[in-house]
């Protein structure tokens, strides 16, 4: 049985990492504390490790057990409730199109597939991508859109002492950079995967970032708990009911608080993922809703990736009680030179790669 939690964060005290502040709740959010931060010193009765670079691996492989436990229970299970394993979602034959491209899939196969390639190709991708990304630097696109340079989440002052959450935080990059500006940071994704590399970086560079494995539909904190939510390129492309993680976003932020969340700009969709010449010609419709999927031989879903329209968007952000602010498209940069899958230099002088959303809560 998965034990469910709600993580009640105090707004007039600091988070006390020693004493996980999970409180078992009637909802269906399931969340892990990783790695305590390292002592600063001695207190009684607990002697500082003579080596806190293994003490924090032990406690890693631990958190890697439990997450691998929890990993299995949550594999089939849809938002809320049980269910049977996943289901086989259509005919499948030899040839390639029909088992990667656009097409219909079952909602509820959307979730266990995200979390399923992202655990599986997370070394991979950061291997390919993490020297761009940086270590502990806030990136928002491939345009290499920098926080620091674009104060998307607001002045640099306004973040220190700030309650800040992020969504789909893979290895924990930006919420790490945040944290080196004074904001206090919970860092949260759906892939265990990414969790041991954001893990594996804490433990080299010495850092500490509190990182949960969270459904970003479900959120398990308590109302009104944050000043500020983010998401880079995380969650929303990934679950087949965005409407469901702006929903928790609101509940989540205090009144005024920002919510800010990047993705692959709508009109992208209606050109090939080419990053050549080739990809700047359109060949479907903009309004083809069909999220691009990958299947296995027997036919289930191990990739989903969700297309939404700039109104979409906005609709989905405003029914949430949202208030939208503004939409930032970033332009490719003079001197960016790399490629990154369908973004490239030939493609960016033409057309928007990335499109990031900003918000707010009424107050």
């Amino acid at each position: 049985m998965v034990q469910n939690w709600t993580l009640d964060l105090n707004p007039t005290e600091p988070l006390r990492w020693s004493e996980p502040p999970l409180v078992p709740s009637g909802g269906t959010g399931v969340a892990l504390l990783t790695t305590p931060p390292q002592r600063t010193g001695r207190t009684r009765g607990a002697p500082r490790p003579a080596d806190p670079l293994r003490a924090q691996q032990r406690v890693a492989r631990r958190v890697d057990q439990h997450l691998r436990r929890l990993t299995v229970a949550l594999a089939h299970r849809e938002v809320g409730q049980q269910s049977d394993p996943m289901p086989q979602t259509g005919p499948v034959t030899n040839d390639r199109a029909l088992r990667a491209g656009y097409q219909d899939v079952p909602d509820e196969s959307a979730g266990p597939a995200s979390r399923g390639w992202w655990d599986e190709n997370a070394t991979e991708y950061l291997d390919e991508h993490g020297a761009f990304l940086g270590a502990d630097d806030f990136c928002w696109c491939p345009e290499g859109l920098r926080e620091k340079d674009a104060h998307l989440l607001g002045p640099l002052e306004s973040l220190r002492g700030a309650q800040v959450l992020e969504i789909g935080s893979g290895a924990a990059q930006c919420g790490r950079w945040l944290t080196r500006q004074g904001a206090r940071v919970v860092s949260t994704d759906v892939s265990h995967g990414m969790l041991r590399e954001s893990l594996r970086i804490d433990a080299a560079q010495g850092t500490h970032v509190p990182a949960l494995q969270v459904d970003a539909r479900v959120l398990p904190f308590a109302d009104a708990s944050f000043d500020v939510v983010f998401s880079a390129y995380g969650a929303i492309p990934f679950v087949p009911d965005a409407q469901a993680v702006h929903a928790e976003v609101a509940r989540v932020l205090r009144p005024g608080g920002r919510w800010v969340f990047s993705v692959t700009h709508p009109v992208r969709w209606a050109f090939p993922d080419d990053p050549t010449e080739r990809g700047l010609t359109a060949q479907r419709s903009y309004f083809d809703r069909r999220p691009y999927a990958e299947r296995d031989e027997s036919g289930t879903v191990t990739y989903a990736e969700y297309h939404r329209t700039l109104g979409d968007h906005v609709r989905e952000i405003t029914a949430a009680g949202l208030q939208l602010v503004d939409v930032v498209e970033p332009e490719w940069p003079e001197g960016h030179d790399q490629t990154w899958g369908g973004w490239s230099p030939t493609r960016g002088r033409l057309l928007p790669g990335t499109a990031i959303f900003s918000a707010r809560t009424p107050g």
